[in-house]
């Protein structure tokens, strides 16, 4: 009767004191305060050294239940608080679908690879194979197997980045047509195509140290200067529209001859004359012409056999004519408000 009693007080006074229990700090101190090495249910077990023998086993049996009862209640009440305390950040995360829904970042392409996987859509569909190369030349194929030795004027106007007296950072894509030819003597017919980055000491709204060149490259048997005009004048229409009109003015590079300047009719007036084109309905856009005699011969080609043309577009000029930039800088600075722009379907 006794033990019946004091077991009936302590589980009453446990569960007066749980209901007071808020939170895992105050459990932890309360469960302390029972089951504690100075704990009320420890302090039970003292007894037991006083009683005598034949009482022993069933004043342990009566210790053993009222652990296990107080233990209970302590294990279902840190149950309730971790179901209450998830219940309760689940709340604070709750989405309010009735909201407007974020509007999610996506990305655009790039006007210059969108201009650069044009190009190579258009010459890939002419037989034309796209052909890449490194960054870092020599100046070897950089300039005096393109038909500009030492000394030469021409190689001043690159205004060139050497790295030391045999290697520099290309100041066109010319190299990669170089190596090319030299990996395909005499396989005819030789059609490519090299897009890529070129570096030159400039900088302004119209000039970058680097941008992107898109040199072609046809060697066979019977090229000629008829070839590359009807070669330009589609790529001009395919890319500035059908209405484009092409001119070519004779002038001087030293890897081909003859050579030309190319310019098309300004995409802004449509050859009326405009403050873009400074009144003349024109704009200069490549360089080209008969691949140089020299050149062939530096390569392997007998130029007896083998002719050939070239031509040079820049990349960065042609997106800022389609697209309207006006400063070259813009293309290379990355700014999130610049590049949004493309996103729109209008700029195709």
């Amino acid at each position: 009767m006794e033990k019946n009693m004091e077991r009936e007080d302590i589980i009453n006074n446990l569960e007066i004191a749980l209901k007071d229990i808020k939170n895992k700090a105050d459990l932890a101190n309360l469960k302390a305060t029972y089951l504690g090495k100075n704990g009320v249910v420890t302090k039970l077990s003292l007894k037991m050294k006083e009683l005598p023998n034949e009482e022993k086993r069933e004043y342990g049996k009566f210790l053993n239940e009222i652990k296990e009862e107080v233990t209970k209640k302590f294990s279902d009440l840190e149950k309730r608080l971790e179901e209450q305390a998830l219940e309760e950040k689940l709340n604070s995360e709750k989405i309010d679908i009735t909201l407007p829904a974020r509007r999610s970042l996506k990305g655009s392409i790039h006007p210059m690879t969108r201009i650069v996987e044009e190009l190579e859509d258009l010459f890939v569909s002419m037989g034309y194979d796209v052909v890449s190369g490194p960054e870092i030349d020599t100046d070897l194929n950089s300039f005096t197997k393109l038909n500009l030795p030492v000394g030469h004027p021409a190689r001043d106007s690159q205004d060139t980045f050497y790295l030391d007296k045999d290697y520099l950072l290309r100041p066109h894509t010319s190299p990669a047509q170089v190596r090319t030819m030299e990996a395909n003597v005499n396989k005819e017919p030789l059609r490519i195509v090299c897009p890529g980055k070129v570096y030159r000491r400039d900088d302004d709204a119209t000039h970058s140290h680097q941008f992107m060149q898109f040199e072609g490259l046809v060697v066979g048997e019977d090229i000629s200067l008829a070839d590359l005009k009807g070669t330009l004048e589609l790529f001009a229409k395919k890319l500035l529209g059908e209405k484009t009109k092409v001119r070519f003015r004779p002038s001087y590079f030293p890897f081909t001859e003859p050579s030309c300047e190319v310019d098309v009719t300004c995409f802004k007036c449509s050859g009326k004359g405009c403050n873009l084109c400074k009144d003349t309905g024109w704009i200069e856009v490549l360089g080209a012409g008969v691949v140089h005699p020299n050149v062939l011969r530096m390569s392997g080609y007998d130029p007896e056999k083998y002719t050939g043309f070239a031509f040079g577009p820049g990349i960065d000029r042609f997106a800022m004519f389609k697209y309207g930039i006006t400063d070259i800088r813009q293309i290379y600075t990355n700014d999130i408000r610049f590049l949004e722009q493309f996103d729109r379907k209008d700029v195709d």
